[in-house]
């Protein structure tokens, strides 16, 4: 690999990355949803792909990434072990759509809307300011994070139907 090439990586749901500003990271989301964590001056960040917001019942030994909370824990000790002040990052978050929503219609909220307001919840209690989100909604979305800008594209894809 040459000097400067910039290294894609992709996410599968339970999956996070954290990298330097050499990565950009992709995935795509439906009821999913990603947070990105960026730090600006180090040009360091992170990015999740959770499926649920936290884990009901037992929790099984360790942290996953599957999970929100679990998720969110992990990129923070990850880049606390890179020397990045948390308090000083900025967050983007993504997904949380209604995949089916003539199933989903109803009083309680989906999966994708639970997601979306627990991953708004967790950078409320980590202190983290969301500069950018685009949440719920119908279908899914493709995200792109450029970590050496700290933009990330998202493109939404077609709308579901049920």
């Amino acid at each position: 690999m040459e000097t400067g090439a910039t290294i894609e990586v992709y996410l599968l749901p339970g999956e996070y990355f954290v990298g330097d500003a050499r990565y950009r990271i992709r995935t795509v989301l439906g009821s999913c949803v990603s947070i990105t964590l960026w730090h600006r001056r180090l040009r360091i960040g992170a990015m999740s792909h959770f499926l649920l917001s936290e884990r009901e019942g037992e929790a099984g030994p360790g942290l996953n990434g599957r999970y929100g909370r679990d998720a969110m824990a992990l990129m923070v000790r990850q880049l606390q072990g890179h020397a990045v002040p948390i308090l000083e990052c900025e967050a983007k978050v993504f997904g949380g759509g209604s995949m089916f929503p003539a199933i989903e219609a109803g009083a309680a909220p989906g999966i994708g809307q639970r997601n979306g307001l627990a991953a708004e919840q967790l950078l409320a209690e980590y202190g983290i300011p969301v500069v950018s989100e685009s949440l719920f909604g119908t279908g899914h979305r493709h995200i792109l994070f450029d970590v050496s800008t700290g933009d990330v594209w998202v493109r939404q894809g077609e709308k579901g139907t049920a």
